[in-house]
């Protein structure tokens, strides 16, 4: 399973000219389950963002995390991380989850993020969706975990 984190001042994803969610200060995670991942995989994947320290304390150094500064989480689904280009110029996208299973993946981690985490938004898994958001840093970190 792979993510993609921005840490944001705001962030928040439209559907059809309409806001499906929105953040304040948190992180956005763009979330792709890749084939052979399992709820495993997500609950590892959840904790180790609910505990990235990468929000400033008071000193101005990345020692907080989203949990610590009660921020947001606002998460949208994004197959596209698994792109593979190694062949081509047009991007493979088989090592994704199948569709079922990305749907099922991504709406167990999004389930488990609002028992372990106040405040979680989404987007629509499949949708088209718009994700506007105001990086803050900027910080941008990619996380993967395996089987």
């Amino acid at each position: 399973m792979k993510a993609v984190l921005q840490r944001v001042a705001h962030a928040r994803v439209d559907i059809g000219g309409q806001t499906a969610g929105a953040i304040e200060s948190g992180l956005l995670v763009l979330l792709c389950a890749e084939r052979g991942d399992a709820d495993t995989v997500a609950d590892r994947l959840l904790a180790k963002i609910l505990k990235l320290r990468i929000f400033s304390d008071e000193a101005g150094k990345m020692n907080r995390s989203v949990q610590d500064i009660g921020g947001g989480l606002l998460v949208v689904s994004q197959f596209t991380l698994a792109a593979d280009v190694s062949g081509g110029n047009r991007p493979s996208f088989t090592l994704a989850a199948p569709p079922d299973e990305g749907r099922r993946l991504y709406e167990y981690f999004v389930a488990q993020a609002r028992a372990a985490h106040p405040v979680v938004a989404t987007g629509e898994f499949g949708a088209d969706m718009q994700v506007h958001l105001l990086n803050d840093g900027p910080v941008t970190i990619p996380l993967q975990m395996t089987v």
